[in-house]
């Protein structure tokens, strides 16, 4: 057992939450955090339950992507939740928050969040997050939040992400305590979540911290493309672009690439 290994143990050691991260399950190697995740909740587990993983082989990103961690280099992460149907929307914006505070306090690195759900250090991307809901009629079974943070990872020998992810070790030059990281990630989570369930409108500290607002954009989704200015979010996340025309679109997901 190294200093920086995460087991129940070390996780739950003094973490100042009331109930996130109280019930750990760790693994050094499985498919999915998130699949793992779902099953707790089928069989009862608590809200706040988490599922941590060295190393996962199935790991994915939004649409589908597969996500690239060595083992131990990484947080692979999946927090359980069963939130009101009307919070759905926030999630995203509570847990890039989380992500974003961790990085800052443990690192003194500056993060920024590429809308809807990535963060980013020095302009490339350090960590994804993904949302999953088991929906019935108005009721939400669970919710899934799977966040992958590189931590201590070189990316510069994976051609296919090398030019557009880094890590917290690269731009700090020095390897980071995943386990430090990782336990603030979860008290600003456990916070954030408390204030979305009490209607606190965290969404205009997550505008600030948006690097997509004002800045000419394309936002590619599943069925339609869309270019414009990016002008704000509104409460539930939604990207509010300013076309060419003058006309508004409402965004609520999709893939942004910069434009001229």
């Amino acid at each position: 057992m190294t200093g920086d290994d995460l087991t129940f143990s070390s996780i739950t050691s003094g973490l100042a939450t009331r109930f996130m991260g109280r019930q750990v399950a760790c693994y050094p190697c499985i498919g999915s955090t998130m699949e793992v995740a779902k099953q707790l909740a089928r069989e009862g587990a608590p809200e706040g339950a988490i599922v941590v993983a060295d190393e996962q082989i199935a790991g994915r990103g939004r649409l589908q992507r597969s996500w690239i961690a060595p083992p131990g280099s990484s947080i692979l992460l999946a927090v359980l939740l069963r939130p009101r149907l009307s919070d759905l929307p926030k999630l995203t914006i509570a847990a890039s928050l989380a992500v974003v505070r961790a990085v800052e306090e443990t690192t003194n690195l500056t993060a920024k969040i590429k809308w809807p759900n990535d963060v980013l250090v020095a302009g490339r991307k350090v960590c994804g997050i993904l949302l999953e809901s088991d929906v019935r009629g108005e009721t939400v079974e669970y919710t899934t939040v799977g966040i992958g943070l590189n931590v201590n990872f070189d990316v510069s020998p994976f051609s296919e992400i090398a030019s557009m992810a880094t890590s917290l070790m690269t731009e700090v030059g020095l390897p980071v305590s995943r386990l430090s990281v990782l336990r603030s990630l979860l008290q600003h989570f456990e916070a954030y979540y408390l204030a979305v369930r009490r209607g606190e409108p965290i969404q205009r500290e997550w505008q600030e911290r948006l690097e997509t607002i004002g800045r000419w954009i394309r936002v590619t989704g599943v069925d339609r493309i869309e270019e414009g200015y990016a002008e704000a979010v509104d409460k539930d996340g939604r990207l509010l672009l300013r076309r060419a025309d003058g006309t508004t679109a409402q965004i609520l997901a999709g893939d942004v690439t910069l434009r001229a």
